[in-house]
């Protein structure tokens, strides 16, 4: 009999030594989302994206928008006000065995942390604010695979060659499986798309979709021809050291959004990125500076340390409710305004986007507006016939992961799901690459009925979800449960048992 107290305790503890030089960040909520389009003023300014994005922030975000523009919009998606800036990102969308194609729900908006690292190189050095103008992108819309060690190894044993910062952009995405009745997996864990089986099998409560961006800058340039090439990488992806000529340090920015993939449980389909990627490999994401002045973020920068990561800690920031949030939308753009994003589309993803499953990298394919039914006709059958053998060729690919996660009073405690560590050696491998896994290979949750819990429990994160038209609240709470561990075990296993907290859904709730 394993007390679990203990040993919950002892990880905690060990996950927040790893946890690196980033003492202090915010969490900022984004639960309004400003619009869903064609649209990505950064990479394709003044013309119709060749893909959908979700977008939050400033409501003067549109399809050619500056930075600055963003600034003086007249409202915000996110909690405080003072944060005008533009966060988007693809969603992800299930394509039905016939084609027909419908955004899976976007649950809870977005997170986005502000995450104060230092270079480790120069631990007593300042963090800068973004500057004036100042955007940039993370990840590669084309990328369809991953020449690196699956899952991580150990970041003290990375080669030159995984510390490139080709590796590094690879490294910066994560495909979260969320179950909140189960312990949660670590950031950054897996960085490509389950498959659908997978999804079905073990993630519960959908998939959390998660983006490191640069934070290393060469302290100049505000944007460049690719739009990243004036940031960098540290050597650790979210910490670690600049290199040379890099040496300014910004606040590392890390996105967080989550889909509702279990909706689609035993329906015959495919999940795909907006851009027709069903790895996953090809995910990213954009950031243009939209903060009210660069003296404002800075002193929030400098302030800003209360290591709870809430934004109610820091005084500085005006915080409107969830329902003004909702209230903030961009201007509609004429040129989208019958795509039909949300689908359920008969034609495939908007509009006539290929699926390109890779392994080789993806080719560039012709934007198609609405109306224009030769083309789309012609471009959606051609999409249709790739995603029907996409299926079977992203399954045999797309490896499984077993792991030792990290504890929930690391991942959860602050109402998202970052964990600060910067290790992968809770990582397991399987001996053999694992294609899906079925329900019965899935280990069940310790059971609740012996929990011990005090009288007002312990309430360790929320997270929202849509019911009609009410918001509802959902409520993580933490028990201590005790198990037994049994001798048997397969010769060949290379899970590890793990003991620790146990989390239960209390209630669901209006959000008021």
């Amino acid at each position: 009999m394993v007390n679990n107290k203990a040993s919950a305790l002892s990880l905690a503890v060990s996950a927040l030594t790893l946890a690196g030089s980033a003492d202090a960040f915010w969490r900022l909520p984004c639960r309004g989302r400003t619009g869903v389009g064609r649209l990505d003023p950064i990479m394709d300014p003044g013309e119709v994206s060749d893909h959908v994005h979700v977008i939050h922030g400033g409501n003067k975000f549109g399809i050619d928008n500056t930075p600055q523009d963003l600034a003086s919009s007249d409202c915000t998606s996110c909690a405080v006000t003072q944060d005008k800036s533009a966060y988007w990102t693809p969603p992800i969308y299930f394509l039905h065995s016939n084609g027909t194609a419908e955004m899976v729900e976007q649950v809870g908006g977005m997170l986005a942390y502000y995450l104060l690292y230092t270079d480790s190189a120069n631990p007593n050095g300042k963090i800068t604010a973004f500057p004036e103008g100042f955007q940039m992108i993370s990840g590669d819309k084309r990328q369809r695979s991953f020449p690196y060690p699956i899952p991580d190894n150990d970041k003290s044993s990375w080669t030159a060659d995984q510390k490139t910062q080709s590796a590094l952009s690879q490294k910066a995405l994560g495909f979260n499986c969320l179950n909140y009745a189960a312990t949660p997996e670590a950031s950054l864990y897996r960085h490509f798309l389950p498959d659908k089986d997978y999804l079905d099998a073990n993630c519960l409560d959908g998939i959390r979709l998660e983006l490191m961006f640069p934070s290393c800058w060469n302290g100049k340039d505000v944007d460049s021809d690719d739009h990243k090439s004036h940031v960098a990488f540290p050597d650790l992806v979210m910490s670690g050291a600049c290199p040379e000529g890099f040496g300014t340090k910004l606040p590392s920015l890390f996105f967080e959004t989550i889909f509702n993939t279990y909706a689609f449980k035993g329906m015959d389909g495919q999940f795909v990125l907006s851009n027709g990627d069903p790895t996953g490999y090809g995910y990213h994401g954009d950031f243009q500076m939209g903060w009210d002045s660069v003296d404002f973020l800075q002193s929030a920068v400098d302030t800003c340390t209360n290591a709870s990561g809430e934004i109610e800690d820091c005084a500085l920031f005006n915080i409107q409710s969830e329902a003004d949030q909702g209230q903030c939308t961009f201007a509609e753009v004429d040129a989208i305004k019958d795509d039909n994003p949300l689908g359920p589309r008969e034609d495939g993803l908007p509009i006539a986007v290929p699926i390109q499953s890779g392994p080789s990298y993806a080719t560039n394919y012709p934007v198609v507006l609405a109306g224009d039914e030769t083309q789309a006709a012609a471009t959606s059958t051609k999409a249709s016939s790739k995603a029907t053998t996409s299926a079977a060729s992203a399954s045999a690919v797309v490896p499984t992961l077993s792991y030792t996660p990290g504890t929930s009073s690391v991942t959860d405690k602050y109402g998202g799901g970052i964990l600060l560590a910067e290790t992968a050696s809770s990582y397991v491998q399987s001996p053999t690459a694992v294609v899906s896994v079925s329900a019965s290979t899935v280990t069940a949750a310790a059971s609740l009925a012996d929990a011990e819990t005090d009288a007002a429990g312990n309430i360790i994160a929320t997270s929202w979800y849509t019911s009609g038209n009410q918001v509802m609240e959902m409520m993580i709470e933490e028990v201590d449960v005790t198990v037994t561990a049994t001798a048997v075990e397969t010769a060949n296993a290379h899970a590890r048992r793990h003991v620790g907290k146990e989390h239960r859904r209390v209630r669901g709730h209006p959000r008021r």
